[in-house]
């Protein structure tokens, strides 16, 4: 079996037998160690070589009873260079953390995927990712992340940490001519809107409060108009396609030509599983995360509050 061999999901449902919803819950376990390409999880062939010699067992015949249970899952070898360590969300800071990472946390090859707040949770919940960004906004409580995390990953071990804190709020034209100072504003009739895909953060604290304020999002011009990330909305703002979006306070700045109304701010949070394996370096993420070095370049992106960064919020 060659080491540059890579493996999908259904290959691996194939090649051992077993279904792909298997497969999954192996991948979520930390059992057998995967990588996203695109939208596809694969898997190495050296990895998949380790996890069946792991779980290989002597003839029956020559067997204690006791031995025909599982053994406790050991921490797995690695065969074919650093393991990969998928870490989802579109912001910036997430790649200055991956290559703080990089360089210091030995054996491990961080790869980013650019999915919104919810999806990356429901990737976590199927095993497809390490480090997960979050920033969903409970209308009721006014909390963030943590009530849409322990909704989702229900039965599973957890450390949640903050990254930053960051303000959230309105994009507008030039001088803001339609006066718009709040969430309650956005039933104005005449406005367009620009709006961000289901799942993402933004879309989330866009649909809470226009749920809080009774505004019918089909009022909304514009609604369905999507863009998949703060910049696409921010641009479409400033090229006059759009009256108002929703997104965050840097994306105003790198963009220009559109006046930002800052109405929240919003907890910015990183959530890892918690296995065998991330364990070994889960000290270490937290050392980066708490460091000088790493909050100085944090501070140096307008709009950016590293107060509570490295802080762990919750664990099971």
């Amino acid at each position: 079996m060659s080491n540059d061999m890579s493996y999908t999901t259904e290959e691996i449902a194939k090649l051992l037998k077993i279904s792909k919803l298997t497969v999954y819950d192996l991948i979520k376990k930390g059992e057998l160690p995967s990588y996203r390409v695109g939208k596809q999880m694969r898997v190495d062939a050296a990895d998949l070589e380790a996890y069946k010699q792991r779980t290989r067992t002597v003839p029956v015949s020559n067997q204690p009873v006791e031995a025909l249970s599982p053994s406790p899952i050991q921490p797995p070898t690695f065969t074919s260079g650093n393991r990969p360590i998928v870490i989802t969300g579109h912001d910036i800071s997430l790649d200055i953390l991956a290559k703080h990472m990089e360089q210091t946390i030995p054996a491990i090859r961080p790869l980013r995927s650019f999915v919104g707040s919810l999806d990356s949770l429901i990737s976590m919940y199927r095993g497809e990712s390490d480090i997960v960004s979050t920033h969903l906004l409970d209308g009721d409580t006014g909390e963030y992340n943590l009530p849409y995390i322990r909704k989702l990953l229900v039965g599973s071990s957890y450390v949640v940490v903050n990254l930053l804190s960051r303000n959230a709020g309105l994009y507008v034209q030039p001088g803001n001519p339609f006066g718009l100072r709040g969430w309650s504003d956005l039933d104005r009739s005449g406005l367009r809107f620009v709006n961000r895909e289901k799942g993402s953060g933004a879309r989330v604290l866009l649909d809470e409060q226009l749920r809080l304020h009774g505004i019918n999002p089909e009022q909304l011009s514009g609604y369905d108009h999507i863009q998949t990330n703060h910049l696409g909305v921010a641009t479409k703002v400033a090229t006059g396609e759009a009256d108002v979006g929703v997104g965050i306070e840097k994306a105003a700045s790198i963009i220009g030509q559109i006046d930002f109304i800052p109405l929240i701010q919003e907890r910015y949070d990183l959530v890892i599983l918690k296995t065998t394996w991330s364990q070994t370096w889960i000290p270490a993420l937290l050392q980066i995360l708490q460091s000088d070095t790493f909050q100085k370049e944090l501070r140096s992106i307008p709009g950016f509050d590293v107060s509570r960064t490295g802080e762990v919020l919750f664990e099971t």
